[in-house]
């Protein structure tokens, strides 16, 4: 039971895979994009045992040697199952009948193996007697070497048939590993010895059970961690930059103070779940070292676990860690342990005196269990060697890529475009002057800010492709739209780079197409802001993000209904009067200058109000 195949997320985690107990379990640290709609009702990056307890459908094949369900719970000593047999002799080609029963379970694992050596590979292959309750593995690449549960529903008995082969040993023994629910589970409860008919008596050579680790000394934190030695003997990675876990709760603290040829390693944040992090070769999840600090009522257990792409953690033995202590306070949870710089022979731990990237994350848990992380993980800015010379560092949970992307886009749509857009409908009369190669003034500010609007999404649109390295399929509908607005924002200068003469009569159809296009490409970059600032890529605060955003789009649409009123009262103020050719001339010359006045007034509050609504996003931007 040690590695666990990759399942997604959500919408596009639809396979996302359960325990023995039929409990959701959700991957930990996710480090790209996911869909809005399905992040709010689900995380970045999930750590701990996967194996057997992985899977509420039973097929646990790569869970066919240990047989040891890993929960980061010990497994109960007295087992109340049992399993019987029908008949405790047998020649090559028999057919045995194996019952594995007691009270209530949910998940099982039934395999026969050679009595004298328990920890050998399983013997025989085995007959469904009820395919609805129980079905057939592939272990050692040969169907049928062993038994599991369909489903996580309850069930008191599975019998099956298990077929001697030709290469039977002389004495076998049915092992079953039985899941009750998550933290309460029996590894390998043995059946009678079951021999061949000419066979030797069989002897005892040693426990038929799996021998368990003891339970290696954890201490109890007396006092918070310092940051008073960053920098100077410890190398510390801290969020916000230099706060200390001392005097702020909210301090995410991550030290590494090297001693001889082990590392100390001291972890605060808060969290009423787990903290975590872990060593990778890059800024994506996958083969990467891992150790979490995960509460459970008011204890916190202290595992190291691996990560196999996308999948949830597997989790490894404490072996490897020593001085473990652990404290929690207000909330927060506090962690340490050593290890050795190198591990030998220790698979899946990663040697410290080379650099990495460092993820710190934390999120929910429950029994021991974790769910999805609260926000996307802390990572450096570029790898380090933790046992180097001492620095004080931080980090981001977005990608600057990602960031850049985000900025430009707001600037773009919330700025260049929007402010075009009311240049072209309300101030044709106001800026009407021949400005640049003879064209009036309005139309040269006009096209300038649309171009700008172009040229922006063209650079903002290739920037999450570059981070991602192709197309995401964890962001939902937002690169959907994305698409559609960089095909506008595209087509939409083309178009206006073949607009008729005023009285050409395709004038008016190239207006109504002009207008379209604009108006389609703005509402859909609308939609697109709104859903990608709730992809975890980029971590805007929330709710501020939501309401901040909601707040822009009523003020525009207040600035153009206010701007639309004003042009029918001016139309309606200034009246030809066919008896009063003087007075007519009189009110339009007062009016049009009153309207140019207010139009101005009000173009200079919308534009102060756009760079507030603009400084607001990029502020959140820069400090996610």
């Amino acid at each position: 039971m040690t590695n666990c195949p990759a399942f997604q997320l959500l919408h596009n985690f639809s396979k996302s895979q359960d325990n023995w107990c039929g409990s959701q379990e959700i991957h930990f640290w996710l480090v790209e994009m996911e869909a809005p709609g399905f992040t709010l009702g689900a995380f970045m990056f999930a750590l701990f045992a996967c194996s057997v307890v992985g899977y509420p459908d039973g097929r646990v094949t790569k869970s066919c040697g240990e047989m040891i369900p890993q929960h980061g719970h010990s497994p109960q000593s007295e087992p109340v199952h049992s399993i019987t047999v029908s008949q405790m002799k047998f020649r090559l080609g028999d057919q045995i009948e194996v019952t594995l029963s007691g009270p209530k379970f949910k998940g099982f694992l039934l395999e026969a193996r050679n009595a004298e050596d328990l920890h050998g590979p399983p013997v025989g292959s085995f007959t469904l007697i009820d395919s609805e309750v129980s079905q057939l593995l592939t272990c050692e690449d040969v169907q049928g070497l062993a038994v599991s549960h369909t489903s996580s529903s309850k069930k008191t008995e599975i019998k099956v048939y298990w077929n001697a082969p030709s290469s039977a040993p002389n004495h076998v023994q049915f092992l079953a590993t039985v899941v009750e629910k998550y933290k309460i589970y029996w590894v390998k409860i043995p059946s009678p010895v079951i021999s061949q008919q000419n066979a030797h008596p069989f002897t005892t050579p040693k426990a038929t059970t799996a021998s368990l680790s003891t339970s290696l000394p954890v201490s109890h934190l007396s006092k918070p961690f310092s940051a008073s030695e960053c920098g100077n003997k410890k190398f510390c990675i801290r969020s916000p930059l230099n706060c200390d876990p001392e005097k702020e709760a909210a301090c995410v603290f991550l030290s590494f103070t090297t001693h001889d040829q082990s590392v100390m390693v001291e972890m605060s944040s808060p969290s009423e779940g787990y903290v975590s992090f872990a060593f990778s070769h890059d800024r994506w999840m996958g083969d990467d070292d891992a150790y979490l600090c995960i509460r459970e009522d008011q204890t916190v257990h202290i595992r190291p676990s691996y990560l196999t792409g996308r999948s949830y953690p597997v989790m490894e033995s404490r072996g490897s860690l020593g001085d473990m202590a652990w404290r929690l306070s207000d909330g927060i949870i506090q962690c340490s342990f050593r290890r050795n710089i190198t591990l030998p022979g220790v698979k899946n731990r990663f040697a410290l005196n080379a650099s990495y990237y460092v993820f710190l994350a934390d999120g929910a848990a429950h029994d021991g269990r974790i769910f999805k992380h609260s926000q996307q993980p802390l990572i450096t800015y570029e790898k380090y060697d933790v046992t180097g010379t001492p620095r004080n560092i931080g980090g981001s949970h977005s990608s600057p890529l990602l960031k850049a992307h985000g900025a430009l886009m707001f600037v773009a749509w919330m700025t260049t475009v929007s402010i075009g857009v009311l240049v072209a409908r309300f101030f044709r009369s106001v800026w009407s002057k021949a400005f640049f190669f003879g064209e009036a003034a309005w139309f040269q500010v006009h096209r300038m800010l649309m171009l700008a609007t172009s040229v922006l999404t063209c650079i903002a649109f290739v920037m999450p492709f570059v981070y991602r390295g192709g197309w995401s399929q964890r962001a939902g509908y937002h690169p959907y739209l994305g698409c559609t607005v960089m095909t506008l924002a595209v087509l939409q200068p083309l178009l206006a780079a073949f607009r008729p003469s005023l009285h050409d009569p395709r004038r008016q159809m190239f207006n109504w197409t002009h207008w379209s296009v604009g108006t389609a490409a703005r509402i859909v970059a609308v939609a697109a802001m709104f859903l990608g600032m709730d992809l975890p890529g980029l971590n805007l605060p929330n709710p501020q993000k939501t309401y901040a955003m909601m707040g822009f789009v009523v003020w525009h649409i207040g600035t153009e209904v206010l701007l639309e009123i004003h042009a029918y009262r001016l139309s309606r103020k200034v009246e030809i009067l066919d008896d009063d050719r003087i007075q007519i001339l009189h009110s339009l010359s007062v009016a049009e200058a009153e309207g140019h006045v207010f139009k101005k007034v009000v173009l200079t509050v919308y534009i102060c109000g756009n760079v507030i609504f603009l400084i607001m996003f990029l502020s959140a931007i820069n400090h996610v």
